[in-house]
């Protein structure tokens, strides 16, 4: 198949290659690495205890010569681990620094968290603009790193856009630090949007919606179910429903970073049941209220190896974040977009909750989203398989334009463009009738062929900057100028 390649979108050299010295180090109990494996943690801290306090010096020594550089705080984390093996070592004899620094390493192991591939980006006005010379503008970039087992987590980058034009990726410090989630705040009708979504408000949920307040934590969980009637508690399904509340509450967290933490090495890591398999694609928005106020939001799909649900990341400085599941009839698949305002007094996200075509929904809250209104079906030869965007809305004078992208035959993905009304983001009044970015013969090729995909530009000197995926193997930037954009597209009737 001949592929024609769109001259509107400039390349330039600016490049993210996957990196595998990005590396975590995670918590690892040998015999246990499939669902059913025999632990051998004891048989371990046994020859642990069996060496030689000389070769026990030998080894930690060393440990701290190659790790230390590789993360940060490196012997707390050795003393937090085996800490987590703490009922196998109540009856062991007191250890030395050194042996229980190795007693630590036995039971870690590094994780490349882009090992596999690096894609997916979305750019959004970096917080902070220090340092910069006139015409200059820093970019956040999120990123989806896909390690070992394919799964994914949100890492990050920085460039400095200029005039000109360029495009500079910032370097990206090391080592790479994992947030440290702790558990979130939810709210009861919000936690009662998400529990029919999964339509299971039985009469024991029923029972303990009723006994929440208004605000909750998992503390509270807890109470209400210590204080159900038994009766409710030994019925048929009980302990499933009793598993779901505990695993949705368990899905909303916190997660900060140090100060000292640069941007590029934060890393937001699968840390719940409902995302052990990953966090993708997050598409980043800096949000204005109708008050002035600015915050970062995302949403990402949570998936834990079966099911998908769409989450919602907050922060405001993009430093400490909150974590939420999105609830309602539009919050059921992947590629949720959010408005960088609210429209109409309503908060407003792109969607396919139907899997194949854009929808627009609405919400009051940003949490719980209304049913989904069809914006855009599948149509040209670029985009039979499904069509879908590339990110938030970009507000212009000209309408909201969203950057979308279409898989054709051979599961071959093109980004085009659509404009909906400024006022009624549900009209369509314009779009792109041929993609304005392809693969060309040398983007073909990567962990997942055939991809150019993007979770999100941003507009700078009337250029629109697009950091975009290639293969899903490494991140590419092309700049199209506004105007041009704008220009090229046919309306729409109706």
């Amino acid at each position: 198949m001949t592929v024609v390649v769109s001259t509107m979108a400039h390349r330039v050299d600016a490049q993210l290659r996957l990196d595998p010295s990005r590396v975590i180090a995670r918590l690892f109990l040998p015999g246990e690495e499939l669902p059913r494996g025999r632990s051998r943690a004891a048989a371990v801290i046994a020859r642990v205890f069996a060496l030689s306090e000389d070769e026990v010096e030998r080894v930690a020594a060393q440990l701290l010569s190659d790790f230390s550089g590789r993360h940060r705080e490196y012997a707390e984390m050795l003393a937090d681990h085996a800490s987590r093996v703490r009922s196998h070592l109540k009856k062991t004899p007191p250890m030395t620094p050194a042996r229980a620094l190795v007693m630590g390493a036995a039971f870690t192991a590094e994780y490349a968290v882009e090992g596999a591939a690096l894609c997916n980006p979305s750019a959004v006005l970096h917080p902070n603009q220090d340092g910069l010379k006139a015409g200059e503008a820093r970019v956040a970039v999120s990123l989806r790193g896909i390690g070992e087992g394919h799964i994914s987590s949100i890492g990050f980058a920085s460039a400095v856009v200029a005039p000109g034009p360029s495009w500079t990726f910032e370097p990206r410090a090391h080592p790479v630090v994992a947030g440290v989630s702790t558990p979130a705040v939810w709210r009861r009708d919000h936690f009662r949007a998400v529990l029919a979504d999964d339509k299971r408000i039985d009469g024991l949920a029923h029972s303990v919606l009723a006994d929440l307040p208004t605000e909750f934590t998992g503390l509270d969980l807890e109470q209400a179910l210590a204080e159900e009637h038994q009766d409710l508690l030994s019925r048929a399904g009980a302990q499933a429903t009793v598993d779901l509340l505990r695993r949705l509450v368990a899905s909303a967290y916190d997660v900060a970073f140090p100060n000292d933490v640069k941007l590029s090495q934060q890393l937001l890591f699968p840390s719940t049941a409902d995302e052990s398999n990953g966090l993708e694609d997050a598409r980043f928005v800096r949000f204005v209220g109708d008050d002035g106020s600015v915050d970062y939001r995302a949403t990402y799909t949570a998936f834990d190896g079966a099911a998908i649900a769409p989450h919602l990341l907050t922060s405001v400085d993009l430093r400490a974040f909150s974590a939420h599941r999105l609830a309602g009839p539009a919050a059921v698949n992947k590629g949720m977009a959010l408005f960088p305002r609210l429209v109409g007094g309503r908060h407003r996200a792109l969607c396919r909750a139907d899997g194949e075509s854009t929808s627009l929904a609405s919400s009051v809250d940003g949490i719980v989203w209304g049913a989904p209104e069809l914006i855009q079906a599948p149509r040209a030869s670029w985009e039979v398989l499904q069509v879908g965007n590339c990110g938030p809305p970009i507000e212009t004078d000209r309408g909201w334009l969203v950057l979308t992208h279409g898989v054709g035959p051979m599961r071959t993905y093109a980004i085009g463009a659509i404009l909906l009304d400024l006022d009624d983001p549900a009209r369509m009044i314009a779009r792109t009738e041929r993609p304005i970015l392809q693969a060309t013969a040398d983007e073909r090729d990567g962990y997942v062929p055939n991809v150019v995909y993007s979770c999100g530009g941003i507009v700078h000197n009337g250029l629109l900057w697009l950091p975009y995926g290639i293969g899903d193997a490494r991140i590419g930037v092309v700049w199209v100028a506004l105007d041009e954009l704008l220009a090229l597209m046919t309306p729409v009737s109706g």
